[in-house]
């Protein structure tokens, strides 16, 4: 067992942007692709992977600081601290069984897929650490090891099934085929389902408004540089930069926007041979089976609409931390709340006023959900000796991914008959998003898809 300790450590300590290219280039190597193709898509992966982090961590690096002054400057005083994920991630991975989940998660996919109970391959191991703290939070709140690793089992199942879902999503916003997003994060996006049908049925919330309609409607300011620029712009001055280092944000976040899309192409010219090196040896062997390749959510990236409804939420964070009873929490880490816009991105499929009203009336929910994990995120750090969090505070994430789901089966397992009832009414949501989704899908893409994925990387070629 401490051999595969070990071993999981020296491949967590390569990177994503190594160890993921890695297994594509043994998957294009066991879909009969050409070795010096294989290799060539496999490290053009890896460019595109690491080049996407670069942006992202720039574009995180200019805005949360933005952020974290507008928070500083209202003069609130709340005594959980938000570490955002990299906190979370780091005592995480810290904790002595965290390795045990990633045979957990292999096994549960190769049964899964023997079965065809799954059409979709989740290669994102770095992302093993989300299922890790999952682990970690129910062994604490249920007093039981075993009963934590059944709910990890139950979300690796999930996050298979919201994969097979994400699928045609993902090549309609991106271009990319024969990729999904397994990623826990989306998972919110089942219990918004029923809204999203609601909402379906108002005529002005069924106009197009992704970055492409609003560039028809409002021309120049809606093209990727001067919306950068202006959020950028207005979020210096809310905090408190004055002119000179709100322009710096400005061309920052305008310089961000702009690279997006042109690192996305580089997803696309490494993943389109290997997925149609998957798809000809499925249809050889397997006859028309499908299949998809589960990656890491920065696939997603080049989609502005991430961005911009994120940004946008900051102010409401902060105002709900100011107002809401019970709230210990003020968002600082995790403050650019990705783990709602990534969900709702697809959700939606860009439509951004949806995502921003998804954005504000989850808002509280985060922040109540993060309350409620701070005693034992910070009993992690001590444990681990990871983080040291200071007397009289405690350690949180803002905008802990999936976190409806943790309090609901934390609570269940827990013995608590509300969490029990919560537990089965997720499942039970779920499994409506599941159907209704895939339902929704049939209708959505039609004979005109196949078009319209060639006119999306048409466009991102040409940028």
């Amino acid at each position: 067992m401490e051999v595969l300790q070990h071993v999981v450590q020296y491949v967590l300590n390569m990177g994503a942007s190594v160890f993921v290219p890695i297994i594509m280039l043994i998957i294009g190597i066991c879909a009969r692709m050409k070795l010096r193709e294989a290799i060539g898509a496999a490290i053009i992966f890896g460019v595109a992977f690491a080049g996407m982090n670069l942006v992202v961590g720039y574009m995180l690096d200019a805005i949360s600081p933005a952020a974290q002054s507008f928070a500083k400057n209202t003069g609130i005083s709340l005594t959980a601290i938000d570490g955002g994920w990299t906190t979370a991630a780091s005592i995480t991975w810290a904790w002595p069984l965290a390795f045990l989940v990633f045979p957990l998660q292999i096994a549960i996919n190769i049964v899964m897929l023997l079965f065809k109970w799954t059409k979709t391959l989740n290669v994102d191991m770095w992302n093993v650490w989300g299922k890790c703290f999952v682990a970690v939070m129910i062994s604490y709140i249920s007093g039981s090891i075993y009963l934590a690793f059944v709910v990890v089992a139950i979300q690796v199942i999930v996050e298979l099934k919201i994969g097979d879902i994400w699928g045609r999503e993902i090549e309609d916003l991106t271009g990319i085929p024969g990729v999904t997003v397994p990623h826990h994060m989306t998972l919110i996006a089942s219990l918004l389902y029923p809204i999203d049908k609601l909402l379906d049925k108002i005529p002005f919330m069924n106009k197009k408004m992704d970055a492409e309609a609003l560039k028809e409607k409002l021309g120049v300011f809606a093209e990727n540089h001067v919306m950068g620029a202006v959020i950028g712009f207005l979020l210096g001055l809310v905090a408190g930069y004055g002119i000179s280092k709100s322009l710096i944000l400005a061309i920052q976040a305008a310089t961000a926007l702009t690279l997006f899309p042109m690192v996305s192409k580089l997803f696309m010219q490494a993943l389109s041979p290997i997925s149609e090196a998957i798809s000809e040896f499925m249809r050889k062997h397997f006859g028309d089976r499908e299949i998809f390749i589960g990656l890491d959510w920065p696939i997603l990236a080049g989609r502005n609409e991430i961005w911009v409804s994120a940004i946008i939420l900051i102010p409401f964070e902060l105002l709900f931390a100011v107002i809401l009873p019970g709230n210990k929490v003020l968002p600082f880490g995790g403050i650019i709340n990705l783990s709602i816009a990534v969900a709702v991105v697809l959700l939606t499929r860009g439509n951004l006023l949806r995502m921003i009203i998804y954005g504000i009336v989850t808002t509280p929910v985060f922040l109540y959900i993060a309350t409620f994990f701070s005693p034992y995120i910070t009993r992690l750090a001590q444990e681990t000796g990871a983080v040291k969090v200071a007397e009289g505070t405690m350690l949180t994430w803002s905008t802990i991914e999936n976190g409806e789901f943790k309090f609901a089966f934390a609570e269940a397992m827990a013995g608590k008959w509300w969490g029990m009832l919560l537990s089965v009414l997720w499942l039970a949501l779920f499994a409506l998003f599941y159907y209704g989704r895939k339902k929704d899908n049939a209708d959505y893409f039609g004979q005109n898809h196949k078009e319209h994925v060639a006119d999306v990387f048409k466009k991102e070629q040409s940028l």
